[in-house]
């Protein structure tokens, strides 16, 4: 059951912000490594008896390729490797605010969050790293990270590929 919830979280995580131009690399954000053996939203198994069919990989491509043209914003709690629990959160929509600590982002359904910049955090434009400074109220952006009790915090910003 564990294995599902880190799966699930990696899972949205990546898939949202995959929308948003690819993601660089992955994020450490101390969840165990098997989630990134992501078939689907089945559970990971370290040793799989045989390699899905073609048809089943093309399913699985199409449900991520849905699911990552319509995220929005969410929360995902996951499992992190020292058992503890963590809630991972990802945005997608327009920079309404930025300032040399946080960025607002607003989604398409009228969803506004202010995100802090953590102190990893990582700003990715045409699959470069540039300086928060660079991006520009307007700029659409993906925005992933974790949620400390109300606040969030940025761990990778996304500016999409255009």
């Amino acid at each position: 059951m564990r294995r599902i919830g880190v799966v699930v979280g990696i899972a949205v995580l990546g898939l949202a912000l995959a929308g948003c131009g690819g993601v660089p690399a992955p994020l450490d954000l101390g969840v165990d490594g098997q989630a990134l053996a992501v078939a689907g939203f089945e559970q990971a198994d370290p040793a799989p008896s045989s390699s899905p069919s073609v048809n089943e990989r093309r399913e699985r491509r199409k449900d991520r390729a849905l699911l990552r043209k319509n995220v929005l914003h969410g929360e995902v709690v996951v499992q992190t490797k020292d058992g503890g629990t963590t809630t991972v959160a990802v945005q997608r929509g327009e920079v309404t605010a930025i300032d040399d600590s946080s960025v607002t982002v607003k989604s398409t359904d009228g969803y506004t969050a202010t995100w802090t910049f953590g102190d990893k955090l990582r700003v990715v434009e045409r699959r470069n790293t540039v300086q928060p400074s660079d991006i520009t109220p307007g700029t659409q952006v993906g925005v992933a990270g974790a949620k400390d009790g109300d606040k969030y915090v940025a761990r990778l910003i996304l500016v999409p590929l255009r």
